[in-house]
């Protein structure tokens, strides 16, 4: 037993569950929460909204594993940390934020900046709960890390009323969260191969949380053993190597083609982790869920989640990795060389650069980028089109190097860089932007040079939010509405925080450019103009506009 205030407390059992970082924007619903910080050896990152400080702890989860920090002030600042959680929830990402509040005698009057958190955040948050005692901390904060970790990894939401942080109790402290130890899955394992062995066109979907280095390994092992091929999740692109042989492509928003037509052609989808979301199954249209399709056997770390779309002929309650270990174990029954190949050969033709109008193709610079940075870089972005091109045409080669949310949330990219740069020190990070997407957070950029954090931001500058353009010409065609953007001078931006900028207006200069970046150190933002023309991947603003006339 030891007499402390609720911030020391809290601070204690953040060190105890090995918290080394936190994200915030502070404020005083939570001083004594700061004070409890001061001297702790937990870096705090003090941010410069508290969407970015969600969106970074967001990320800080999805690249370790464990749950990622946040802290900020009641009311608006709890609103504006809200599209983080909503990242973490879409993700799977294991997240706990914490929440100043109110003191508890001024509850239930619409105090200054009062919120019932429990309604607000209920549907987005995985937990939310309002602490009311002190000495009650150590129970709500081992719960909210068990809550955040266990089944399918989310965000949890504390609120901490004002004067229950400033209270001075004896407590004693909850021991660390319990060691799973998981079961067997060698039957499990045994039951999948039989089943798949009676397959003529099997796939493996691949997504979902709690992936690791030997989870990659795992699925690389099981399904070259198998010849079984391998479609990744939106935004899981990094679970395996994108040149191995099995490697088949991602079910994105602008999926291949032939991938799409290969998914509805598979009479069994091995689907590992994956919830068989809207964007996998292109509009729960690949399969649809009302009509006989494939056979699915479907492991997911959350029983709730099998059967609630898709109907499973098996179903698995498990995170995907250690049944993935049990599987690369079975011995093999069975090879579908041909069909393998096939998919295979399908991906390859599809990231052959396809040529987009103006001076700068986006294509030949993911290409290049894809060429040239090392292995272990991490590429960042939020939402828009431009990254359509990364993710059509990047070959990520190991795992823990794509960071991006499958919410599709806007302004995601930066503060992830940020918080990547942060834990991964010495490892390249690019962040790839569009001119919309960046300027959602890019008064992060502050937050970057007060910690020195070595981040390379290539922003996509089109003049226009290029997805809801898109969407327009199909629908409205030529009639452009709240669509355009007028920006500012990236590169001088750059400068203006102490970093530096560069502009290409050619393709053939990126490389050059990119190498005076390379060489550098700090903030680095490099500006591509675009050409409005080149809307996506594979149509030009005229294609959409005269398709939408037609």
């Amino acid at each position: 037993m030891s007499e402390r205030h609720g911030g020391q407390i809290l601070v204690d059992h953040l060190k105890a569950f090995g918290v080394r970082r936190v994200f915030c924007v502070p404020g005083e619903s939570f001083l004594a929460a700061l004070d409890g910080l001061y001297g702790s050896g937990i870096e705090t990152v003090v941010c410069r909204h508290e969407g970015g400080a969600a969106m970074m702890a967001e990320a800080h989860g999805k690249l370790t594993g464990a749950p990622g920090v946040a802290f900020v002030t009641r009311g608006p600042g709890a609103c504006n940390a809200s599209a983080g959680i909503h990242v973490a929830r879409q993700d799977s990402t294991p997240m706990v934020l914490f929440v100043g509040q109110i003191a508890r005698g001024h509850r239930d009057r619409e105090a200054f900046q009062e919120v019932d958190y429990r309604a607000m955040f209920a549907p987005l948050a995985k937990w939310v709960a309002e602490v009311d005692e002190t000495e009650r901390l150590p129970e709500y904060i081992a719960r909210a890390w068990r809550i955040a970790t266990s089944g399918r990894p989310g965000p949890v939401v504390l609120a901490l009323q004002e004067d229950v942080l400033s209270g001075v109790v004896e407590t004693t402290d909850r021991p660390v969260p319990p060691v799973d130890i998981p079961p067997d899955y060698r039957g499990a394992a045994e039951g999948i191969t039989a089943r798949l062995a009676e397959a003529e066109r099997p796939m493996i979907v691949a997504g979902g949380p709690l992936w690791s280095v030997q989870a990659a390994e795992d699925l690389a092992a099981f399904s070259e053993a198998w010849q079984i091929p391998v479609a990744v999740g939106f935004r899981r692109q990094d679970y395996l190597d994108n040149r191995h042989p099995c490697y088949a492509g991602d079910l994105n928003v602008g999926v291949n083609p032939r991938l799409g037509e290969r998914m509805r052609q598979a009479d069994l989808l091995l689907v590992l982790g994956s919830r068989l979301g809207d964007i996998e199954t292109g509009g729960y249209e690949r399969p649809d869920p009302l009509e006989a399709g494939p056979a699915i056997l479907h492991v997911h770390a959350d029983a709730g989640e099998v059967g609630r779309v898709y109907a499973a002929e098996m179903a698995i309650s498990a995170p995907a990795p250690p049944v993935l270990a049990a599987l690369r174990d079975c011995a093999v029954t069975r090879r579908w060389e041909a069909w393998c190949a096939e998919a295979r050969s399908d991906y390859e033709r599809w990231i052959t650069p396809q040529e987009t109008p103006g001076a700068v193709k986006l294509e030949r610079i993911v290409n290049w980028l894809s060429d040239t940075l090392p292995e272990e870089a991490i590429l960042t972005n939020g939402a828009g089109n431009y990254a359509a091109w990364l993710h059509r045409y990047f070959v990520y080669k190991r795992f823990g190097t794509q960071l991006a949310p499958t919410s599709g949330s806007m302004g995601y990219g930066f503060p992830a860089a940020i918080a990547a740069a942060l834990e991964h020190r010495g490892r390249p990070v690019v962040c790839f932007a569009g001119d919309g997407c960046f300027q959602m957070t890019l008064n992060e950029t502050s937050t970057a040079a007060q910690y020195g954090v070595d981040v390379t931001v290539i922003v996509v500058n089109n003049g226009r939010y290029g997805t809801i353009r898109m969407h327009q010409e199909k629908t409205y065609p030529g009639r452009v509405s709240g669509t355009e953007l007028a920006n500012p001078d990236f590169a001088a931006l750059a400068r203006a925080y102490g970093g530096q900028g560069w502009v290409v207006e050619r393709t053939d200069d990126f490389p050059a450019i990119y190498q005076e970046v390379a060489d550098c150190s700090g903030l680095r933002i490099i500006e591509l103009k675009v050409d409005p023309e080149a809307l996506s991947t594979g149509q030009s603003l005229s294609d959409v506009r005269a398709a939408g006339k037609g």
